[in-house]
């Protein structure tokens, strides 16, 4: 009886989908034993509570319990005083245990130490729970968010997106801006100018990325864009993945005038004619990034303007505590990295 062997295309194709459903068991195992570990430190937590405030326990019985529990399972680490203090923050700060695990349980531990060490308030530590779990921020990205107050300036921006842009898409474009974004990572003081704020922004272009937050891709900087022979520079110009559309940036290094606006919407509608596709692109949108503002100002600015714009304010100064600076990348690897960015080609206006 002769045997039958695959092809070498056949059996490549099964063993990838042999090795995919090894990959998902993997993972749904993982994320399975993450869960039951996130809930049995929540009861460890839950219980000390209970007994603490029912019996009148002090402090000391942590020290007593961390001791015996880990004399009576030697192999498993996590039962050190520091870390059931952890569990009983834990219990205290998500009472409920469904919502834990619905969300917090999904995170790993790591992750629920930084919010918890972080984060003050319920609903700052919910929505680092909510964004770390929908944009899979790793401990440090999440670190990064918390010290730089996140959920302070997140949606915060000045926008007539309400407006300009349609409904399904108005306010996922607004909770894509911020107000402030930090670009404390520049090294530049106070006293830069637009010209050099936007040159460290390009040579720092991973961090400005992770400011300007998930979805924003570079395009490039000083794109020349000639309208009717006159050449017209907008100073960084992004693609939004999740919003399908062409970003502008203006950088200002000073406070925010009515004027800056105008310009702005002058340039957004040369990037929809020379740049955009209107089969595959959304409304280009314009970000205008200041050294302070008026809010009212600025709402009037914006309240007859066509094209869909915000207007937020940039910090420069150092906010990160020196303990985080260890974990990102330094100045010079990130200048050798990418001290090469191209500038893009020109722009000219579409034959009719």
């Amino acid at each position: 009886m002769s045997e039958n062997l695959p092809t070498t295309a056949e059996y490549r194709t099964f063993l990838e989908g042999l090795k995919e459903r090894v990959r998902t068991a993997r993972l749904s195992a993982a994320q399975a034993a993450n869960r039951e570990l996130i809930g049995l430190y929540w009861s460890i937590g839950r219980d000390i509570l209970a007994r603490q405030a029912e019996l009148g326990w002090g402090a000391k019985v942590i020290d007593r319990l961390s001791g015996d529990l880990r004399r009576e399972f030697p192999d498993m680490k996590g039962f050190s005083p520091r870390n059931l203090k952890y569990m009983r923050a834990f219990a205290a700060a998500w009472p409920d245990e469904a919502i834990v695990q619905q969300g917090a349980a999904r995170l790993p531990w790591g992750h629920l130490l930084r919010i918890l060490d972080g984060a003050r308030e319920a609903s700052a530590r919910q929505f680092y729970v909510d964004q770390a779990l929908l944009l899979g921020w790793s401990r440090d990205v999440l670190t990064m968010h918390i010290d730089r107050s996140l959920h302070t300036r997140h949606g915060a921006a000045v926008t007539n997106f309400e407006r300009t842009l349609p409904a399904n898409t108005s306010d996922l474009a607004a909770q894509s801006l911020k107000d402030p974004y930090v670009f404390d990572f520049l090294g530049l003081g106070d006293e830069a100018h637009e010209r050099e704020i936007e040159r460290a922004m390009t040579l720092h272009i991973r961090d400005t990325l992770v400011e300007m937050g998930v979805g924003f891709a570079y395009v490039g900087r000083q794109m020349r864009l000639d309208v009717a022979g006159a050449e017209f520079f907008p100073d960084l110009l992004f693609y939004h993945l999740r919003l399908h559309a062409y970003v502008v940036v203006e950088l200002k290094a000073g406070a925010f005038q009515p004027e800056h606006a105008g310009k702005l919407n002058f340039y957004l509608s040369a990037v929809d004619d020379l740049v955009r596709d209107p089969a595959k692109d959304g409304p280009t949108i314009g970000l205008l990034l200041c050294r302070g503002k008026n809010r009212m100002v600025a709402e009037y600015a914006l309240r007859d303007l066509n094209k869909p714009i915000g207007v937020a304010d940039i910090q420069l100064t150092r906010l990160l505590p020196e303990g985080l600076e260890q974990a990102l990348p330094t100045v010079e690897a990130i200048e050798a990295e990418l001290s090469d960015l191209p500038d893009l080609p020109a722009a000219t206006a579409k034959e009719t």
